[in-house]
């Protein structure tokens, strides 16, 4: 059993109410831990906490506000087996992505320690010479990051990095699924001297009603929300009543595109990164392949071939590739997109529909999609690879646009002019061309249309949790 951190984390204590809610082993529903359950009372002193910290966490020094990002670092790295047990006891993944999670969530803190020191200003050219004109960035004030459950580490230090770097503070409200990961990086906020007040987490069952008080607390000056695009549209409904700033990073349907020129291989092993990491529970998977005429049988034979040697299993065991969905509504919905679709036509070309009672869900290939099928609207969220044919260039592109989403694309293709043609053609906030996997902490990360507002990591990120002041000096 490793080392959990159980109650909420406000004003640099732990704190508990009479209330607790268990986090289950989403393989087995085996109780990894009870959790306080964060009252109305509790969250509000965390927002207290946050605003009375403020004043001072902006005022200290970039460096210092770097230095102590660098040392939460350094942290996770050196602790990354137990933080990554962590993670596949209460997500699922398998071992050798919690792993990788863990990694990719310290390289924000490690990014965003060095960006600490680089939010600069500018200077002006005046029409008057007893002017001068300069422009500074401060930060926007006590933060609410709300980070979902199945990025748990990731998702948090992408928003927490950039908002401390930036001078603001910070009260946090993860999933009900995957609070413990964020306790975690709160015990090592603890263990590197961060000042009390500036990181505040509350988990909680009741996640409307914790993000509601958020929302609506006049000191809290802003949102950012990482979650389904229903409960983003709702919130920044709420945070328009305070005119909060609002930062969304919301839901996708990223079309996988394969062209007759493409390296096959390739596209094969960018696929199998884009459709199947975390069980294909990421709002940034390959939810629609979209396969140029000429190549689609050979393209679908490689794919169907490397997807055979796929193992499902519980995530903490040797060798598993795909562990559990997180929970019943996870498997419930790949079964009812999966059996649309078979009743409207689709082929079923590798494997079947979820059966039984178990999360494990083994991967599913369909050919035959149509534009009337749910999963070509909706976010799968699942191991489930639809394929649709296009005939050339411009259908798929046609067919990639096909969307209210625009997180992602991903298309293979060797042809220059074509890569320039469709990465401006395609209607997304991210383009990986030839690359299956296009997340970075130094690359902007966000949607367009209905997959969100604002950007993570990267400047852009930090410059988020900002304000742009102007200054006119007469001198």
């Amino acid at each position: 059993m490793v080392e959990l951190a159980r109650d909420a984390f406000v004003d640099g204590r732990w704190q508990t109410t009479n209330r607790r809610f268990a986090v289950m082993d989403p393989f087995d529903d085996a109780v990894v831990a009870e959790v306080t359950d964060s009252d109305d009372a509790l969250v509000e002193l965390a927002i207290a906490a946050a605003a009375r910290a403020f004043p001072a966490w902006r005022r200290q020094p970039a460096p210092v506000r770097g230095k102590l990002l660098g040392q939460m670092a350094q942290r996770m790295l050196a602790d990354e087996k137990r933080l990554a047990e962590i993670c596949v006891r209460e997500n699922g993944k398998p071992t050798k992505e919690g792993i990788a999670e863990v990694r990719y969530a310290a390289s924000f803190l490690a990014w965003f320690a060095g960006e600490a020191e680089r939010i600069y200003g500018e200077t002006i050219p005046a029409s008057d010479a007893g002017l001068r004109l300069t422009a500074i960035r401060e930060p926007v004030g006590p933060c609410a990051v709300i980070t979902p459950w199945n990025f748990p580490y990731a998702m948090l230090t992408r928003k927490l990095g950039a908002a401390l770097a930036a001078g603001c503070t910070v009260v946090a409200k993860p999933a009900h699924q995957t609070p413990l990961g964020t306790l975690a990086i709160a015990q090592i906020a603890e263990q590197v001297g961060l000042p009390p007040g500036v990181f505040n987490v509350v988990p909680a069952l009741d996640g409307p009603r914790v993000g509601g008080k958020l929302v609506r607390a006049p000191q809290i000056r802003k949102i950012s929300f990482t979650g389904s695009t229903k409960v983003g549209m709702s919130l920044m409904r709420d945070a328009a009543d305070d005119l909060k700033r609002v930062s969304l990073e919301l839901g996708g349907n990223a079309p996988f595109i394969v062209f007759a020129d493409a390296d096959l291989d390739a596209a094969v092993a960018g696929a199998m990164v884009a459709k199947f990491r975390n069980t294909g529970q990421t709002c940034v998977g390959a939810n629609r392949f979209i396969l140029e005429q000429r190549i689609a049988d050979d393209y679908t034979g490689r794919l169907c071939k490397a997807i055979g040697k796929l193992v499902t299993g519980r995530g903490s065991d040797p060798g598993v590739d795909l562990g559990p969905l997180i929970d019943d509504a996870a498997v419930a919905k790949v079964k009812r997109l999966v059996e649309d679709a078979i009743g409207k036509g689709a082929r079923v070309l590798y494997g079947g529909a979820p059966s039984g009672k178990t999360r494990l869900v083994p991967p599913i290939v369909l050919g035959g999609i149509t534009s009337e099928m749910q999963l070509w609207r909706e976010e799968i969220f699942g191991p489930v690879v639809a394929l649709r044919v296009a005939r050339d260039e411009q259908e798929a592109i046609d067919l990639a646009n096909d969307t209210e989403y625009g997180l992602v694309a991903y298309f293979y293709a060797r042809d220059g002019a074509r890569q320039v043609r469709v990465a401006e053609a395609l209607e997304v906030g991210m383009v990986g061309v030839n690359e299956g996997l296009v997340s970075a902490a130094q690359a902007p990360f966000g949607g367009v249309k209905h997959s969100g507002i604002g950007r993570e990591g990267s400047r852009h990120g930090i410059e988020d949790y900002t304000n742009l002041k102007y200054i006119a000096t007469r001198i």
